[in-house]
């Protein structure tokens, strides 16, 4: 297995805009009897409550929820760009139907704080501290709103405290 080295959050050296916005992210939850991830654009790292925190979001529709919601912990995985094709079919497929993480060609590992892969350069384990849904009465500006076709399936907003960093 590839060697991870713990770092702290504060030295992470990728630009968050970059790193979320750009590259992408597989959000992963459960253990080893069973864990799913989808792949995700939309999040936030910061600090909250005097924590590094890591902000992510998550439609009820999406097969991925169930197991956020179950668990306590989830990690936040970024790979090299020859991994782009992966996060497509984790971001297209879902779990409910096909083992997407098999089609993917990842490796699911659960020595960690949560499920993670062993083909990421980048994990922060996060442990949940707070949730909340999306309300739209709340929207400053109307064109979020076309984010969501129907005016339905608003995400959950997950606070998680980056609990350990791990790098290659």
């Amino acid at each position: 297995m590839n060697r991870f080295t713990p770092v702290d959050p504060s030295a992470l050296p990728d630009n968050v805009f970059d790193l979320i916005g750009r590259q992408w992210m597989l959000i992963t939850a459960g253990d080893a009897g069973a864990c799913n991830t989808m792949t995700a654009s939309w999040g936030a790292l910061g600090v909250l409550w005097n924590r590094p925190t890591a902000f992510i979001f998550v439609r009820p529709s999406r097969h991925t929820y169930g197991f956020v919601e179950r668990c306590d912990t989830f990690s936040l995985c970024f790979f090299e760009e020859s991994f782009r094709p992966a996060l497509q079919l984790c971001g297209r497929v879902s779990g409910r139907d096909t083992d997407k993480i098999a089609a993917a060609g990842l490796t699911p590992r659960f020595d960690g704080p949560a499920p993670f892969f062993d083909q990421a350069r980048l994990v922060l384990f996060c442990r949940k501290v707070y949730q909340t849904d999306l309300d739209p009465a709340a929207f400053f500006t109307p064109d979020i709103a076309a984010n969501y076709p129907g005016g339905t399936d608003y995400h959950r907003m997950y606070a998680g405290q980056i609990t350990d960093v791990w790098t290659r």
